[in-house]
């Protein structure tokens, strides 16, 4: 019987911690942390690294790593969210290149802060694996790659269907590219073993304490307020929940399954030993990796987003997105058809208007956030945190100079809109992508149309 819900199963083995003690009334502090997610987390590391004399403490709702930190598909992946082209037309080439290159060495960083502190997050860097599977698909693909030659930085190759294949043998692979700067991860390990290491720094994490609002100077929960010359707001897709920020960010869903530990003579026809992630072309894609105990985890959108911004705690998804991922799980692998789905689990993703992520902080009012990574954030949340360290600290650094920094962007129109359009961007996107499959040679001009109206861009 598959399990759903219970946050995630990247919990199943340990089950869900138990949470530190509450805030245990008015607090002052240097620094206010809303949110212990990477994000949070990796602020909070850094800060005191670089300033062990800061008071430091981080308010969590529920627990570290209880929201996308502790559900994502554990992609240590160099993306840059929202793709490169917006940043270069407003930063020029030279500066996205060097923001890539930084990308791809926080993939490094994160695994030698890992090593370092004994966080042991079934980390192989086996890079990222994207494969196409029908002719638009593969025409996708190949613009993609003429795009890659533009930026070196990025490190990525074209390969045969026959090179595809002899990594991941995906059914009906007709190409694919490979992306060196990529590492699986195990997600909570990741994110339980950072807040250990935070605290092991002298930070105060207090769980069980839902901060409802965020004013310069002070950040107001239900148990106290904690006042702090820098409130910093780490809340990714749960941004919506705070007070007058319903349309800052959109909390969108994204499900995933894992099968139960597949046989010898699954992964014999499958292959996989590099580990790497994997990631098809379809324009409502799947992600995937192989788990260190050798099952496979596949997730993708379901039900993109409810109405009212509304977030669910549990982490269950509707029974049609289960069934839905399984039969691409069966189609892409044919050999695991007859194996059981042990656990199915959803969380949410902040999405900002432009669909690009966000590092920002205000001097005067001593506010600062980070976020909006739209599912591209293990790795991006590591640079964040750097980032947010050296705004807060006053630093002169290049990271402070990088594109994402201080970016103001619109709001998200009021429902019904918002729920409308989101509804029927993935509605064309679906529909996209079953007429590539029935053989349309070029990229549908549905899902064009879908990108346009949607403002996303890759």
């Amino acid at each position: 019987m598959t399990v759903n819900g219970n946050v995630s199963f990247w919990y199943a083995a340990t089950g869900v911690p138990d949470p530190r003690p509450p805030l245990p009334g008015d607090l002052q502090a240097d620094v206010a942390i809303v949110g212990a997610g990477y994000t949070g987390l990796w602020t909070a590391y850094y800060l005191k690294r670089a300033e062990p004399s800061l008071n430091v403490v981080v308010l969590e709702s529920r627990f570290a790593g209880f929201g996308a930190s502790g559900r994502n598909g554990g992609w240590l992946a160099n993306t840059i969210t929202g793709g490169r082209t917006g940043c270069e037309k407003t930063h020029g080439r030279a500066v996205v290149g060097r923001f890539q290159e930084l990308l791809n060495d926080a993939v490094d960083e994160v695994c030698k802060v890992a090593e370092a502190e004994g966080i042991d997050a079934d980390i192989v860097k086996g890079g990222e694996l994207l494969v196409a599977r029908n002719r638009a698909q593969l025409a996708r693909l190949h613009e993609l790659a003429a795009e890659e030659q533009r930026w070196p930085e990025g490190g990525a190759r074209l390969l045969t269907a026959e090179e595809t294949a002899g990594r991941v043998n995906v059914a009906g692979t007709l190409g694919g590219m490979h992306v060196p700067h990529c590492a699986r991860i195990h997600p909570a390990k990741l994110v339980r073993g950072l807040a250990d290491a935070v605290e092991r720094l002298g930070v105060t994490i207090y769980e069980d304490t839902e901060v409802t609002e965020i004013l310069p100077g002070v950040a107001i929960t239900r148990r106290g307020k904690v006042t702090a010359r820098h409130i910093l707001r780490a809340t990714e897709g749960f941004t919506a929940n705070l007070k007058g920020l319903h349309r800052e960010w959109l909390p969108m869903n994204s499900s995933m399954i894992v099968t139960a530990p597949l046989p010898g003579a699954v992964w014999e026809q499958i292959g996989w030993d590099g580990r790497e992630t994997l990631e098809d072309l379809a324009h409502a894609y799947v992600y995937l990796q192989r788990t260190a105990d050798d099952r496979i985890a596949i997730g993708g959108r379901g039900v993109p987003y409810r109405f009212g911004s509304r977030t669910d705690l549990n982490g269950a998804t509707q029974n049609g997105t289960i069934g839905l991922l399984t039969s691409i799980l069966h189609d892409m692998f044919p050999a695991t058809v007859g194996h059981p789905i042990e656990h199915a689990w959803a969380g949410v993703l902040g999405v900002p208007r432009d669909w690009k992520a966000t590092v920002g902080y205000d001097p005067a009012s001593g506010l600062g956030w980070a976020g909006g990574y739209v599912g591209t954030g293990v790795t991006a949340t590591n640079l964040a945190g750097r980032t947010l360290c050296d705004l807060v600290l006053g630093r002169n650094s290049e990271l402070a100079d990088m594109p994402w920094v201080n970016r103001r962007i619109r709001r998200w129109e009021p429902e019904p809109l918002r729920w409308i359009a989101v509804q029927a961007m993935y509605a064309l996107y679906h529909r996209a992508d079953h007429r590539e499959r029935a053989g349309l040679p070029a990229t549908s001009k549905l899902a064009l149309f879908a990108n346009k109206v949607s403002g996303r861009s890759f």
